[in-house]
């Protein structure tokens, strides 16, 4: 009998240096500092030169808390192949200070490129990789005599080092720069040319070989875009015209890009006050016939709930996007985890029926958010979609979206069938906002429609909308509003499947840990191990239909970003089958190599049904851990 919760003692988080006679087929380059010190500008700048030039890109962004100070990281994956996540650990690491050094130094790859300016920064224990002394401050203060250029120095180094097209980033320079000045335009350029021939100068070609990747032929419909922004677009494209919202990270993006937007195509955006007076305006637009929207992340959906409650009674069609972020209680705002699942699903007091969508990848951001408009429109609901803070906050290329292909849903809405119809008339040809129907979905009348007068209350109400607290009423509108879930269900948007369909072995996940699950799947089966993963897009109602083969499957794996195995519980709610629940809550996202070792662990019959928890990667700036208890296991629940 395997035991079910054991001890696991698993490798350092580490992918290892690439022998010399292999193709490197993806780089991980992180550029760490202080906030505010200018660390994301140039990791933007070179993920559009790398697109440019025919690279697939995939980034993450951590910045502290704090506005200014703290630890921040951006990271960047390049390859010539699709990318599904951020990369397990840095090939190169770039520090700016001291602080960044220690916090960062302990995930860079064996034998890795440590580039370090040496008036900031002092490397320790520099047996296990490569250094690379970089005088960023010496050349942008002395040199150029314009301290503040001191990352774009930066960029010219990592360009000279991965040998990108260096007349891209002039061009990206010009882009970003020339409504400054001609001047300003110029001194960026000698910034650039600085950091490249500085490289070029005090690195050898042997080294400069070890980070080569052969880019794509480059593809014109493939796009750069942010999870934030593939949501908004998505929006859009959805028909939204009403947005309310109150700043909250990581879901402020959206907001900032509908304001300038959603008033050029007619549409309205309100800065509200709070996130309780978004939601009532989302509401009441929806009441008045428009598709609208709000954005949020979980202490203020904690806010929205009771307002989410008279959306599911009044049947009001509304959208809400969760960029789940690390808590309870303010959390970690800025930090990853999957922890509002149960309240996405279930939040609020009394059953409330809603459809919640969660996406796994960008792309998903951008066609979920127009499933979302379709389902809250033909359902009349709230529909929430899920988020995180690696999906919104990261860049990604994706295929630009084909706009032609989008299906969009507008709700059923009633016209009066007969002259002299009137909204309490007790006859057939009166107006019955909630009539009952096979779907739940009744015809919905827009305020000013003669004889569609109706109250959309909380009150539990009649066909009519009339207040009726009697048990027959409540039993049919309860099953009313279930009703539409179930049709809702078998509509569901198709899963994410991945790998042998046939394997006895399934991992079964949501959200944007199914990117970690396909690429540990691809690692596993060039071993000979088969893995298929199914992850839902839609994740309330569970869409059964999609589950049922990977539930009869020998071995079954839930992993999710979270300590209870919110996911895995509502699944084993429907199918209660014994699983294998793999957690991690640190506030970073599941690491590849960790759940590869899991599945081998399966595999070979080390471990069986149970739960398996991960330690964080790294420790916290007051006490840092050791590379030995990198991913030491806590206890078992």
């Amino acid at each position: 009998m395997v035991v079910a919760d054991r001890t696991v003692t698993a490798q350092t988080p580490h992918d290892g240096e690439v022998p010399p006679s292999e193709v490197r087929t993806s780089l991980v380059i992180r550029v760490a500092g202080e906030a505010g010190e200018g660390i994301k500008k140039p990791g933007e700048l070179l993920i559009q030169a790398a697109a440019r030039a025919g690279f697939e890109v995939l980034t993450d962004f951590a910045p502290p808390s704090e506005i200014k100070g703290g630890v921040s990281f951006f990271q960047i994956r390049l390859s010539a192949k699709q990318l599904f996540t951020r990369g397990d650990s840095p090939d190169v690491l770039l520090c700016f200070n001291q602080e960044a050094f220690e916090v960062n130094i302990q995930e860079l790859v064996p034998n890795g490129l440590l580039i370090y300016d040496p008036e900031s920064v002092t490397p320790r224990n520099t047996e296990r990789y490569r250094l690379l002394s970089f005088p960023l401050e010496q050349i942008a203060s002395k040199q150029l005599k314009m301290p503040i250029v001191k990352n774009v120095v930066a960029l010219g180094g990592m360009a000279a080092l991965f040998s990108l097209d260096t007349e891209i980033l002039y061009g990206l320079i010009r882009e970003l720069w020339e409504r400054k000045g001609d001047a300003v335009v110029q001194t960026n350029f000698k910034a650039l040319e600085a950091g490249l021939k500085y490289v070029q100068e005090h690195v050898s070609s042997a080294d400069l070989e070890r980070f080569h990747i052969i880019p794509n032929p480059l593809q014109h419909n493939r796009i750069v875009v942010a999870g934030n922004t593939a949501t908004a677009l998505g929006a859009l494209a959805g028909g939204c015209n009403f947005f309310a919202g109150y700043p909250i990270t990581p879901a402020s993006d959206v907001m900032e890009f509908l304001a300038p937007t959603l008033p050029q195509i007619g549409g309205t955006l309100v800065q509200a006050e709070d996130e309780i007076g978004a939601i009532g305006m989302v509401i009441g637009a929806s009441f008045a016939g428009k598709k609208s929207m709000t954005t949020t992340s979980g202490p203020g959906l904690s806010l929205m709930v009771e307002a989410l409650g008279l959306a599911t009674m009044s049947e009001t069609a509304c959208v809400i996007v969760n960029a789940q972020r690390a808590g309870p209680s303010t959390g970690m705002p800025t930090r990853h985890e999957q922890g509002d699942l149960y309240l996405c699903a279930f939040g609020g007091h009394g059953e409330v029926p809603r459809v919640v969508l969660a996406a796994t990848s960008v792309e998903d951001c951008f066609y979920l958010a127009v499933a979302s408009f379709n389902f809250a429109e033909k359902f009349q609901t709230p529909v929430i979609l899920m988020t995180d803070t690696v999906v919104c906050v990261r860049s990604e290329s994706i295929d630009q979206p084909e706009l032609d292909r989008i299906g969009i849903e507008n709700r059923l809405t009633w016209h009066p069938p007969v002259e002299g119809a009137t909204p309490y008339d007790d006859s057939p040809k009166g107006y019955r906002r909630y009539a009952h129907t096979e779907t739940g979905v009744s015809p919905i009348a827009i305020p000013g429609t003669p004889g569609g007068q109706y109250v959309g209350m909380g009150l539990e109400h009649n066909e009519k909308g009339r207040h009726r607290p009697d048990p027959r009423t409540h039993t049919q509108m309860t099953e009313k509003r279930f009703r539409k879930m179930e049709h809702a269900e078998l509509e569901a948007p198709a899963p994410v499947l991945h790998g042998n369909q046939d394997a006895e072995i399934a991992i079964v996940t949501w959200g944007s840990t199914a990117g970690v699950a396909i690429e540990a799947i691809d690692i596993l089966a060039e071993e000979g191990i088969d893995v298929c993963l199914v992850a839902p897009r839609m994740v309330m109602p569970l869409p059964r239909h999609q589950l049922e083969a990977a539930m009869r499957k020998k071995h079954v794996i839930i992993p999710e970003v979270n300590y209870r195995g919110q996911f895995a519980d509502i699944v084993q709610g429907v199918f209660p089958t014994p699983v294998t629940r793999v957690n991690v809550y640190g506030g970073r996202p599941m690491l590849v190599c960790h759940l590869v070792d899991v599945i081998r662990d399966v595999a070979t019959g080390k471990q069986g049904p149970g739960r398996v928890v991960l330690k964080p990667i790294i420790g916290n700036l007051d006490e840092l851990v050791t590379p030995d208890d990198l991913i030491a296991p806590v206890e078992h629940n």
